[in-house]
C-alpha cells in the first residue's frame, strides 16, 4: 500500500518537474525560438551583448542623437555631411504632424514621398528608391517593425513553407529583443534597417536622421553580426535630404506601391475587413496581369499578432497569384545583402530553382542551426530581461537585477523541490 509520504514525494517530484519545464531558455537563439506562448515570448530577458552595450546607444524609443563619445559615428557623420543638401529643411514634427508646413506640393522640389509618392530624386547623385522589382509575376516579400517578441509562430510558419523574406528591423526593438533578431539570420531571412525610433524622418535634423540609421545599423551588427545595406523609411517618409544621408551610409531605400494597411487596423475606423480588402486588391492586380512585366511590393508588418496572422492567412492566395514570392534582395539579385561578406543570399534564379539559402543561413529555415552572423553573439551567456518594446533605454540597465530576481530563482526553486522530493 502506498504511504502518504510516497504520495507527497510523487507530488513534489511532479511539481518540481513542472516548474523546471516552465522555465524557458532565453540565452540562445535556438532556445528562444522554441518558445511559442506569447506571454512567455514577451517576458523581458537579459542578453549580455546588448545590455552591456546599452550606454553606447541613445535611449531606446527616443529620437536618436549622435553621441559625443561615439568616435566612429562622429567620424562617419563628418565624412558624409558635405554631401547632404543643406537647402532642404526639416518638415513637420516627428509624430507626423505637418501643421504649419509650407511646401510646393505641385512641383515637389524635394521629391517628398509623403506628398507625391516620388521615388526618383530631384537632386543629382542620389539613387532612386526601389518601389517595385524587376522580376515579372514576382512579389518582393517584406515585413516592417520587427523583431516582434511574439513572432515565433509566424517565423515557424515561414520555415514550414521554406519561405524567406526581408525583415526591416527597428533598432530599439533589436536592443529589446536581440535573440528574436538573431532568428532572422538563423532562418535565412534578409535584414534591413527601419530606423532607431520609428519617427517621420523628414521632420528630423540631418544629424538626428543620420543617428536614427547609424545606431540601427550598429545594433543589428552587435546582435546578429551583420550590417544591413538596405532600409525602409517609417511611413514611407523620405525626401532627397534623407535619401542622401541613407546613401552616405551605404543604404538602399526600399519603398512600396501597395499597402495592406494591416498596421492601421483599429485606427481611424479601419477594420479587419478593410485590411482583407487591401490584400485582395494587391492579389487581384496580380491575377489581372498588372505584374506581368514588373513585380510588386506590398507593405506588411511584423507589428503584432494580428498583422502576422494576416500574413499567414493570405499566404496561400499570394502563392496562387504570383509565380514567385522572394525577399527583396533576392528579387534584385543582390547576393551580398550586408557589409560583411561571410553571408550571402541566393540569386533570383537560384532561389526560384529551389536554393532558398546560401552560406551563412539555414537552408531548412528552421531554428536548429544559426547563421554565421549569429554565432558570435549567441555564444555569449545571458540570464533574463532587457525590457519590452515600450520600455525606455534606461530600464535595460536593470537587466542584471531582473536576472537575479527572475528566471534564476525559478530554476533554483525547481531544483530545491526536486532535491527535497528525492530526500523524502
Amino acid at each position: 500500500m502506498r504511504h502518504w509520504s510516497d504520495t507527497r514525494t510523487a507530488a513534489l517530484l511532479v511539481a518540481s518537474l513542472a516548474v523546471l519545464s516552465f522555465a524557458q531558455d532565453r540565452t540562445t537563439e535556438q532556445g528562444e525560438a522554441q518558445i511559442t506562448d506569447p506571454n512567455q515570448e514577451c517576458a523581458p530577458y537579459f542578453y549580455a551583448p546588448s545590455s552591456n552595450a546599452i550606454n553606447s546607444f541613445p535611449p531606446i524609443w527616443t529620437v536618436a542623437t549622435l553621441l559625443a563619445s561615439d568616435t566612429a559615428g562622429q567620424a562617419k557623420w563628418n565624412s558624409i555631411s558635405a554631401s547632404i543638401p543643406t537647402d532642404i529643411q526639416p518638415k513637420g514634427q516627428p509624430n507626423g504632424s505637418t501643421i504649419g508646413v509650407t511646401y510646393d506640393t505641385v512641383n515637389d522640389p524635394d521629391c517628398w514621398w509623403t506628398i507625391r509618392q516620388c521615388t526618383t530624386p530631384k537632386r543629382s547623385g542620389i539613387p532612386s528608391d526601389i518601389a517595385s522589382i524587376p522580376e515579372p509575376k514576382t512579389m518582393g516579400y517584406a515585413f516592417d517593425d520587427g523583431p516582434n517578441c511574439s513572432h515565433n509562430a509566424f517565423y515557424d510558419f515561414l520555415a514550414s513553407q521554406n519561405q524567406k523574406a526581408t525583415m526591416f528591423y527597428i533598432g530599439s526593438n533589436v536592443m529589446d529583443w536581440p535573440l528574436e533578431a538573431q532568428r532572422a539570420v538563423a532562418d535565412g531571412h534578409e535584414i534591413g534597417a527601419h530606423t532607431w525610433s520609428h519617427r517621420y524622418m523628414t521632420a528630423l535634423s540631418s544629424q538626428d536622421a543620420f543617428a536614427e540609421l547609424w545606431y540601427t545599423m550598429q545594433a543589428i551588427k552587435l546582435v546578429t553580426g551583420v550590417t544591413p545595406t538596405s532600409w525602409r523609411p517609417p511611413f514611407g517618409d523620405v525626401d532627397d535630404r534623407i535619401r542622401a544621408i541613407a546613401a552616405g551610409l551605404g543604404l538602399e531605400t526600399i519603398i512600396w506601391k501597395y499597402d495592406s494597411n494591416d498596421w492601421r487596423n483599429g485606427v481611424n475606423g479601419i477594420t479587419p475587413a478593410d485590411v482583407d480588402a487591401d490584400y485582395g486588391y494587391f492579389i487581384s492586380n496580380s491575377t489581372s496581369g498588372t505584374f506581368n512585366t514588373v513585380g510588386g511590393i506590398m507593405l506588411t508588418h511584423e507589428l503584432n499578432n494580428y498583422t502576422m496572422s494576416e500574413a499567414i492567412k493570405f499566404y496561400p492566395q499570394l502563392q496562387s497569384a504570383f509565380s514567385h514570392i522572394v525577399p527583396i534582395g533576392v528579387a534584385l539579385n543582390k547576393t551580398q545583402p550586408y557589409v560583411e561578406t561571410n553571408y550571402s543570399l541566393p540569386s533570383f534564379s537560384q532561389y526560384v530553382g529551389g536554393t532558398t539559402a546560401t552560406n551563412g543561413s539555414s537552408s531548412s529555415g528552421g531554428s536548429s542551426s544559426s547563421g554565421s552572423g549569429t554565432s558570435t553573439a549567441s555564444s555569449s551567456t545571458a540570464s533574463s530581461s532587457s525590457g519590452g518594446s515600450g520600455s525606455s533605454g534606461s530600464s535595460k540597465s536593470n537587466g542584471a537585477a531582473i536576472a537575479v530576481a527572475g528566471v534564476t530563482p525559478v530554476l533554483v526553486a525547481g531544483a530545491a523541490l526536486l532535491i527535497a522530493s528525492l530526500a523524502l
